[in-house]
């Protein structure tokens, strides 16, 4: 293995992607890297600021949105460009810290797994986490379980990690939030197995930005569902 992808889905963030970026950029990966950005057509001087500054980092690219698709639309756009070994989901907020991305993709680099899922829960407290979110989060994670036999303990974390040979091999139809649990019953399905790693996790709010709502996870729900039963 020689190089990584990280695929960072934008929409509306032109206050923290600058941060995100800096810190990002300062993680030292054991491989190769490059970045890739998928704005996601948005509207509040994103686009902007990534046509200005995107020049003036190496290893970066952007791709934009003529309109917006959702989360899962972005990061299949992403994933098409992407020409690394390891394919890695980075959010443009800070709800995650990247100075855990080497932990994250260190096992795949072994050859440990071929999956890896950064868990919130994994000997962790979330900070500022909702009890709705959590009943929510486990919710997903047992029906998980339950459906499709393998015991995690964070389904919808937004770290995930893959050889993007485990991606090209699966096709995926998500547009919005629905990526996570898309993913996740397809690569079970094809008999991988999800490592996972205790990250931690800062909770952001509405007012501060937070996009995914109680809509989601019936959408969440479903997405199981249909792919169990192989309608998606």
């Amino acid at each position: 293995m020689k190089k990584i992808s990280i695929i960072i889905p934008i929409y509306n963030e032109v206050e923290l992607l600058p941060r995100v970026l800096d810190k990002v950029r300062a993680v030292k990966l054991p491989l190769e890297c490059e970045l890739i950005l998928v704005d996601d057509c948005s509207k509040d001087g994103t686009r902007e600021w990534l046509r200005k500054n995107a020049a003036t980092m190496p290893g970066v690219r952007v791709l934009y949105h003529k309109k917006n698709i959702g989360k899962g639309g972005a990061l299949r756009t992403g994933f098409r460009q992407a020409t690394g070994d390891i394919i890695v989901v980075q959010d443009a907020d800070l709800e995650y810290d990247p100075k855990e991305l080497p932990a994250l993709v260190q096992p795949i680099i072994d050859e440990r797994c071929r999956v890896a899922y950064g868990s919130r829960f994994l000997g962790r407290t979330p900070t500022g986490m909702r009890i709705q979110n959590f009943v929510a989060n486990k919710l997903l994670t047992w029906m998980v379980i339950l459906m499709f036999g393998q015991v995690i303990t964070d389904e919808a974390t937004a770290y995930k990690a893959f050889r993007s040979d485990v991606l090209r091999a699966i096709q995926l139809k998500c547009r919005r939030f629905e990526f996570c649990p898309e993913v996740t019953a397809k690569v079970l399905m094809r008999g991988e197995r999800i490592h996972e790693v205790p990250v931690t996790f800062f909770a952001r709010t509405f007012a501060e930005g937070k996009k995914i709502g109680w809509r989601d996870f019936f959408e969440a729900v479903w997405t199981l569902f249909r792919c169990r039963v192989g309608l998606m």
